[in-house]
């Protein structure tokens, strides 16, 4: 799953499974880091959002859409280069609240973790 606007421009891409997981991976490039050499927390931020939006994406319905309400990120470790992933999960969902968790790593190590509350409407209503 690309999108062609905020996801392309910073970088990243998501994939999600049908189940109420998905995954996401950003290379890190020089774009991305800020002025004392390090990956900012935004796009670390973006990422674990959009993995966790695409994770619930894939257990809507026709017709559904979702939005986050609410996210906590906290950041564990500095990341300077290489391929951040991201798994993302429903950990619990009822018709117009779901509640999702997102881990980051980096080479194995987990540098990030987030939770977040999407709300899941229909367009107009």
């Amino acid at each position: 799953m690309q999108h062609d606007g905020y996801a392309k421009h910073i970088g990243f891409h998501v994939e999600y499974t049908g189940d109420g997981s998905g995954s996401g991976e950003l290379e890190v490039r020089d774009i991305h880091l800020n002025p004392n050499g390090v990956v900012h927390g935004g796009a670390i931020f973006s990422l674990a959002d959009t993995t966790m939006g695409a994770a619930l994406f894939s257990s809507l319905a026709e017709g559904e859409i979702c939005a986050t309400i609410q996210i906590n990120i906290s950041y564990f470790k500095p990341v300077m280069a290489g391929r951040l992933t991201c798994e993302a999960n429903v950990t619990n969902r009822g018709k117009r609240l779901a509640n999702m968790q997102a881990l980051v790593f980096l080479d194995g190590v987990k540098v990030a973790s987030a939770d977040a509350n999407f709300a899941i409407f229909s367009p107009g209503s």
